[in-house]
């Protein structure tokens, strides 16, 4: 149980070192573009599309002025979930499951 706490602090620790959530940004957010990343955007909810443009547009701004979020608007560790994890996870599934068909 101590080591799963110490593992926990240094997640908290790496995850606001990186620095995206003073810009507002959660984990995904940051994800790189590749195909399968943009074939799961396009199946988000519009909500959650709407979401995280939003905060990539307000991260870019204050990027541009050098600001960052106050503390209290900070994306807390506890607070981000992988919204596009699900999506990520079935696009890449299904990418599998065609290279394995095409390869018969």
């Amino acid at each position: 149980a101590g080591g799963g706490r110490l593992l926990d602090r240094i997640r908290k620790w790496y995850y606001n070192a990186a620095g995206f959530n003073k810009l507002g940004l959660m984990r995904d957010d940051t994800l790189h573009e590749d195909d399968d990343v943009k074939e799961a955007l396009k199946r988000l909810p519009e909500h959650l599309y709407n979401a995280r443009v939003f905060r990539i547009k307000r991260a870019l701004d204050l990027s541009l002025k050098h600001q960052i979020l106050p503390r209290d608007q900070w994306v807390k560790y506890e607070e981000d979930h992988p919204y596009l994890e699900p999506y990520l996870k079935e696009v890449i599934r299904e990418r599998h499951e065609r290279e394995a068909w095409n390869r018969k």
